[in-house]
């Protein structure tokens, strides 16, 4: 784990819809110790800020991050082409965790950009024995990430994709991800891993627990306004964690109940 930036360099810049891109990273010296899925960096673009991003694909010492602007940083970095120096410090936080998975039926829960943390989970667990089921909610058509690798997810794994607005091409689901829970027919030995909109993690774990799915099966990637990434500045607090070092993974056993207080 590096406190200050280490420079990597982009490979690709790959746009995913209107608003958000993949970088793929290469280190220009030593690369940073390795990434797990669901852990994060700080992602440095220079002369403008840092922002914590959640690695979306990892290939030995390359690493992928899918950046959707929201900001003056996550602007910045969306403007980068290959070449462009990027400055990560990292890896930091929980990652999923995937103990007990490879023969159980496994979950995948994923809303808008939340299905970036979860690509590398997904990655994993293509092709293991077990049963793997993702399920993805979208804005529209246009804002699903990585159209078709989740099209070629399905020929090994349960794929369903719905969508809160369809265009006219569309032919497929309408409406909130939870909906789609009874395809899949989760139960007490499902493993689900969600990420996604605060308020869709809530229902989603709701849904899981009225399901027979137990807490601590369901983990949830928490996220807060994190500046550091090592614990320091109390930025990212939610009751007694600090996600950036107690998370952002974390089961629903603890976290349902530090998000159904509003205040937090």
């Amino acid at each position: 784990m590096s406190a200050v930036p280490v420079p990597y360099r982009v490979a690709s810049a790959r746009p995913e819809t209107a608003d958000s891109v993949s970088l793929e990273l290469v280190a220009q010296d030593a690369p940073l110790p390795g990434f797990s899925p669901g852990q994060f960096a700080m992602v440095y673009a220079f002369g403008v800020g840092e922002v914590p991003i959640s690695v979306s694909a990892i290939d030995g010492a390359t690493v992928t991050f899918t950046v959707r602007s929201v900001g003056a940083v996550s602007a910045a970095l969306g403007r980068l082409g290959p070449g462009s120096p990027v400055g990560l410090r990292g890896p930091f936080g929980t990652g999923w965790n995937l103990t007990g998975t490879a023969d159980a039926d496994v979950l995948v829960v994923a809303g808008g950009i939340g299905l970036a943390p979860l690509r590398p989970v997904v990655h994993r667990l293509l092709g293991p024995a077990g049963r793997l089921s993702v399920l993805v909610g979208t804005r529209t058509p246009a804002d699903l990430l990585y159209p078709d690798e989740v099209a070629a997810w399905g020929g090994t794994a349960r794929v369903e994709v719905t969508v809160d607005r369809p265009d006219r091409e569309w032919s497929g689901s309408v409406g909130v991800v939870t909906a789609l829970l009874d395809r899949v027919e989760p139960g007490p030995g499902t493993a689900a891993l969600v990420c996604g909109p605060e308020v869709m993690m809530r229902r989603t774990a709701d849904a899981l627990l009225a399901r027979g799915v137990p807490a601590d099966r369901i983990q949830l990637s928490l996220e807060r306004n994190m500046r550091c990434g090592t614990g320091h500045c109390g930025h990212c607090q939610l009751g007694p964690l600090l996600l950036c070092r107690d998370g952002p993974v974390v089961d629903c056993a603890v976290s349902r109940q530090l998000l159904s207080v509003r205040e937090l």
